[in-house]
């Protein structure tokens, strides 16, 4: 059986450079293929053909992109591809294919003033795999928090809510960050922020937390983040985790512990019942926009269970 490859998006921009040389060192991490695709949509002439397939003749930037990564050693096993489709439409797709999909924060198109581009919003929203969104150098980031500890860190977000009673399995977000750890000889810093202070509309006489209540909810989500990370150890033995549980303000406290990280690891939201639609949510949001490190959005349980689903009745 194949190994799926990493698959990093290109369009010649400085953006999409730094996400190449990402996704090239992910790929030699995984020991994977990498596969660099530029989606560009081609005007055929009028009573022409389109190209068979979804692979059009090679673009100027992948041609480009060849050149630049030509005589370079150890790079990983690469393939090349122009996508005859525009990058929004086409790109999510490609999860269904990928071990992990890389891609820039912005491309050439769309507003210089925008933090994330559309196509990183589809793709961390809808791609059936993990996505890696590389931002720019030099984000600033505001904060009274102090500095992390130095060293190799993998930065995970972990959900104060408790897991669906109908999925036992692993934390896909925390499966996916605690592999990057161990391939990055790193330790993974989990950060788990819960709810405080409480938003009450309290009438008079009526209850309000108290000091002891927000103890109780620490002492938690403590005990929720120990219960998970205990599901990965003997997986990953040789991963050391720092645990993180603070109050309020959870994408503030992920941005603020990601300064110096390798990689920022967030799940995308949950649908709820009213909404069963992929959602990307709040925190995942923000720290997509803000982060100074990589950001990793990783689908939920069941949508990974249905692309593999997927996936098998395709090849069948």
């Amino acid at each position: 059986m194949s190994t799926l490859p990493v698959i990093a998006a290109v369009d010649g921009s400085e953006d999409s450079t730094r996400a190449l040389e990402w996704a090239l060192t992910e790929a030699r991490l995984r020991e994977a293929p990498l596969r660099v695709v530029h989606a560009v949509r081609t005007a055929a002439p009028r009573g022409a053909e389109p190209p068979a397939g979804a692979d059009a003749p090679d673009s100027s930037v992948i041609v480009q992109t060849r050149e630049a990564l030509a005589g370079r050693t150890g790079l990983p096993e690469l393939s090349f591809a122009t996508l005859d489709s525009s990058a929004a439409s086409i790109l999510p797709g490609l999860g269904a294919e990928a071990q992990l999909l890389v891609l820039g924060s912005r491309g050439r198109g769309g507003f210089a003033s925008l933090l994330l581009g559309s196509n990183g919003m589809a793709c961390a929203r809808d791609a059936d795999s993990p996505v890696v969104v590389v931002p720019r150098p030099g984000r600033e980031v505001h904060t009274d928090a102090p500095e992390p500890a130095p060293g190799a860190r993998v930065v995970l977000g972990m959900s104060a809510e408790f897991p669906d009673p109908e999925d036992p399995g692993p934390d896909p977000a925390l499966a996916f960050a605690s592999r990057e750890a161990a391939l990055r000889s790193a330790r993974l810093h989990v950060v788990c922020a819960y709810p405080w202070p409480l938003v009450a509309w309290a009438a008079a006489g009526e209850f309000v937390p108290t000091a002891a209540d927000q103890e109780a909810a620490e002492a938690e989500c403590r005990q929720l983040v120990a219960e998970r990370i205990a599901t990965l150890k003997e997986t990953f033995p040789q991963v050391t985790v720092d645990a993180e549980v603070a109050a309020g303000d959870a994408a503030g406290h992920l941005v603020a512990a990601a300064r110096g990280a390798e990689l920022v690891v967030v799940g995308r939201h949950r649908p709820r019942a009213f909404s069963p639609v992929r959602m990307l949510g709040s925190v995942t949001h923000a720290v997509l926009l803000h982060a100074p490190a990589p950001v990793a959005v990783v689908p939920t349980a069941q949508e990974l269970a249905e692309a593999a689903a997927a996936s098998g009745e395709d090849a069948a």
